[in-house]
């Protein structure tokens, strides 16, 4: 699959439902997007307007696919997967936003709810879903390499992209390689050499990294479709 750099894109605020409420969302439409979409979400802080979010949607978007990231306040883990189902059940029946190859992802804590969604519409027979982008990945609680987060990661059958850094505090380099090893999905792990669970690295500005990082998904996606 060949993407187009640099195409220019629409921003469209959107109320996702969930249940009695709704959730708060941005899609990034490209002028002419290859029906190929991702959807984001944020970690156990912040929101879809977190700066790494923003980098990574505003770049895919450019270059040719469609993005949403929302915003789902929250720490119970079960509430933050069925807000996510909600969001692929609005892309799946919106008229606006046709996408035939969906990856699903999110960045920390939003990377372990988007894993379970995948396992979990995987068992339900959902073909749509191209795979798993996990950014900063929390294997376990700092300083608790014991507590491994690991039991939907097992059981994700379609291809996964971890984006981690070597110093994350809450994801051991050689721990999480050895769950890879034992995966049975098609798994690729994109280490950032001295960065932590933020991203940040002594000696080079967040702008270099997350350049690193959008780079390094684009091209997954493009191996993968």
């Amino acid at each position: 699959m060949h993407i187009t750099a640099a195409m220019t894109f629409q921003e469209v605020k959107v109320n996702i439902p969930f249940g009695d409420k709704s959730l708060d969302g941005i899609v990034s439409v490209p002028d002419d997007h290859n029906f190929c979409g991702v959807i984001l979400t944020h970690g156990a802080g912040g929101d879809m307007n977190f700066r790494h979010l923003v980098s990574i949607t505003t770049f895919l978007a450019s270059n040719g696919i469609l993005c949403v990231r929302f915003t789902c306040k929250g720490l119970n883990l079960a509430y933050r997967v069925n807000a996510y189902k909600a969001v692929v059940e609005y892309m799946r029946k919106s008229k606006e936003y046709k996408v035939n190859d969906l990856f699903l992802g999110g960045r920390s804590m939003g990377a372990r709810a988007a894993a379970a969604v995948v396992k979990q519409l995987m068992e339900n027979n959902d073909d749509d879903i191209r795979g798993l982008i996990c950014l900063s990945y929390p294997l376990h609680p700092p300083k608790q390499q014991k507590k491994l987060r690991t039991s939907d990661l097992q059981l994700v059958q379609n291809p996964v992209l971890f984006l981690s850094g070597t110093a994350d505090e809450m994801c051991e380099k050689s721990l999480l390689e050895g769950e890879v090893n034992k995966m049975v999905a098609p798994t690729k792990v994109y280490w950032i050499d001295g960065a932590n669970h933020g991203m940040g690295v002594k000696g080079r500005t967040e702008e270099e990294i997350m350049d690193e990082m959008n780079s390094q998904v684009l091209s997954w996606i493009q191996e993968t479709v």
